[in-house]
């Protein structure tokens, strides 16, 4: 989710030795842990055992009008087992387990399941739409590997700043609000639970604090990320709830338990559905964000109906509704002629890469630094879970 641009790829052996959280590598070929692409496809196996995030796979149950899952079942014959996940953690864990077949991963998750063999590579020419899919998402640093795609794109968005506007004066438009003036909404601020928020704070450090030298909020040394830790200590004072279930966040805001923090779109226009006054906006700073991949289990028990899915979710008609239901920009570009709101795509910046640049994708930190720099070592992901661990007390 930018400077993805300037993210140089590191290679599964080099992501293995580093991540302490992925467990065992194999060398990234066809013929290696990581699975087969396959050739061609075969008939569907009846079903297919997918993990989501909540808004990506509706069946109807949360909303009537709101459902592509009985259409893709009644197409192909394969019944959908939908497990939602929380977090990008608790999608990689259930990967691991071998009982899915395929998952929406975000780049802080995509890298990790490249590196320890649980995703395999894909084989775009099984998937139809992948050829309208925009090219600035594709071949990023976490979704593919030595020019192969592992998984297909489907779609991106910013990490918003959230506030009640009854509660919160003058209107933010920085990060500032929740870092170095936290203390003033003090029980009531909210943050994202994750050890990958530290970016957050590392992206307010980069405008801040440039005398840090942080070109890259996932490329952090140890002073870098000593400073990151110290400055979320400080709002850790502030903050009320950490949330990863967005249900959660929303009771929260509409309680007024919460009255600022990070969410995501589909949690703002589900908040402003249940009549709470909120908004939510990108601040100067920019934003961390997702570009999320739909990828194949390498142990998937059915990789035809996997395959039929990544196909049908990036189709255009379903592509645009799953854009609108959740709030972001749909990864097919012939999706925005599809879209109920004519103006969704423009909205969403779903073609324009200059406010992408403003929009800091999830990347999994390696002690290789992302941002280029060879005179030092940075900090990779288990050390941010330590560290984050230790912010939260």
């Amino acid at each position: 989710m930018r400077k993805r641009k300037t993210s140089a790829w590191r290679s599964a052996a080099a992501v293995c030795a580093l991540l302490l959280t992925a467990a065992g590598c194999g060398s990234g070929d066809d013929d290696g842990k990581g699975g087969h692409a396959p050739d061609k496809l075969g008939k569907g196996e009846g079903e297919v055992n997918i993990i989501a995030w909540a808004g990506y796979a509706e069946d109807g149950s949360n909303d009537p009008e709101v459902d592509w899952v009985h259409p893709f079942e009644k197409k192909t014959g394969c019944k959908v087992n939908t497990k939602t996940a929380g977090t990008s953690d608790e999608m990689v864990s259930l990967m691991k387990t071998g009982q899915y077949d395929t998952v929406s991963a975000s780049g802080d998750a995509t890298l990790r399941l490249i590196a320890s063999g649980d995703a395999a590579p894909v084989n775009t020419k099984l998937v139809p739409n992948y050829k309208d899919v925009f090219p600035a998402l594709k071949n990023q640093p976490f979704n593919s590997k030595d020019g192969r795609m592992y998984g297909i794109p489907h779609g991106r968005g910013a990490n918003l700043l959230m506030y009640r506007t009854d509660k919160v004066t003058p209107a933010p438009d920085s990060w500032r609000a929740v870092f170095d003036e936290s203390a003033r909404y003090a029980g009531h601020v909210t943050a994202y639970d994750s050890p990958i928020y530290i970016a957050d704070a590392a992206l307010y450090l980069m405008r801040a604090k440039p005398s840090l030298g942080i070109e890259n909020p996932y490329a952090l040394d140890q002073k870098q990320l000593d400073a990151a830790v110290a400055l979320l200590k400080k709002q850790h004072k502030a903050v009320g709830e950490y949330w990863s279930d967005y249900q959660k966040e929303i009771t929260a805001f509409k309680g007024g338990d919460s009255v600022i923090g990070t969410t995501w779109q589909v949690i703002a226009n589900l908040t402003k559905a249940e009549k709470a006054p909120v908004k939510a906006v990108l601040p100067k700073e920019g934003a961390t964000g997702w570009s999320d991949t739909w990828m194949v289990s390498a142990k998937a028990e059915h990789p035809n109906c996997a395959y039929k899915w990544l196909d049908w979710i990036v189709s255009p008609k379903v592509n645009a509704q799953v854009a609108e239901y959740f709030g972001e920009a749909p990864s097919n570009r012939k999706a925005c002629a599809e879209t109920s709101a004519p103006d969704h795509c423009a909205i969403f910046h779903a073609d324009d890469e200059k406010y992408f640049q403003r929009v800091h994708f999830w990347t999994t930190p390696i002690k290789e630094c992302l941002d280029g720099r060879k005179d030092t070592t940075c900090t990779d992901y288990a050390q941010w879970t330590r560290a984050w661990t230790e912010v939260k007390g």
